[in-house]
């Protein structure tokens, strides 16, 4: 009998407070800043009421408003299932999550064409965006060979790279706060922040998921060996 089960999904040791905390706000932040740039785009706010540095990002993006909506929509239903991959695993939803993640990362290509920080945020979602891709292709592939262990890896990787978008955010914040002293404009510090923001749910991730017990062994050994291992009598 096939026994292959990963330990994220039979390992009773409780996920740890700041992976769960980390999680949710990070989609918390996501929401909100999807549902702040759509009604943003719905009904533009007038330049005299915002800071002139948010009200210049907001007409950047109403430039780009159908493009700008064919990315976030998808993204915030990707957020939105997440939660129901990471604690329930349902059905519908592992359906719905690797064709929400194909349409964001294709369009995260095409808006990278118009990143306001230039070159040094194209390259963070270049680098960030083929990772996130690449996990979800790499989890779709594991599920097809009904390899549940590395599916459940990969789309739980593939989460946490997205989510790096929300933590970007905070970043800015300190970017927007101390924009007098350092005199920086968002043209400067948006790839900046990009790289931080995605580079800590990364990191994050990796250290947590590698401190699971038997992780290491699974992602390093070959499929056959780990088929034969799982096998009783």
């Amino acid at each position: 009998m096939h026994t292959n089960v990963s330990p994220l999904i039979s390992s009773r040791r409780p996920t740890p407070l700041w992976v769960r905390a980390g999680f949710w706000i990070c989609t918390a932040i996501a929401v909100a800043v999807v549902i702040r740039r759509i009604f943003a785009l719905a009904a533009p706010p007038r330049s005299s009421s915002a800071p002139p540095q948010l009200a210049a990002l907001d007409n950047f993006f109403a430039s780009q408003a159908a493009l700008t909506l064919a990315h976030i929509i998808p993204a915030l239903a990707f957020v939105l299932v997440a939660p129901f991959i990471v604690f329930r695993r349902t059905a519908w939803a592992e359906r719905l999550i690797f064709p929400l993640g194909a349409i964001v990362g294709i369009t995260a290509y095409a808006m990278s064409g118009h990143a306001v920080g230039g070159w040094i945020e194209r390259s963070a979602v270049l680098f960030f965006n083929t990772l996130f891709l690449y996990s979800l292709l790499r989890s779709w592939l594991y599920k097809a060979r009904q390899d549940a262990a590395q599916e459940r890896t990969w789309l739980l990787r593939s989460i946490a790279v997205l989510l790096g978008i929300a933590t970007t955010r905070p970043v800015m914040g300190v970017f927007f706060a101390t924009s007098r002293l350092t005199h920086l404009t968002p043209q400067q510090f948006f790839g900046i922040a990009f790289w931080i923001g995605f580079s800590i749910n990364t990191l994050a991730f990796e250290f947590w998921i590698r401190s699971q017990p038997g992780q290491a062994q699974s992602q390093t050994q070959p499929q056959f060996a780990r088929d034969a291992a799982g096998k009783t009598l």
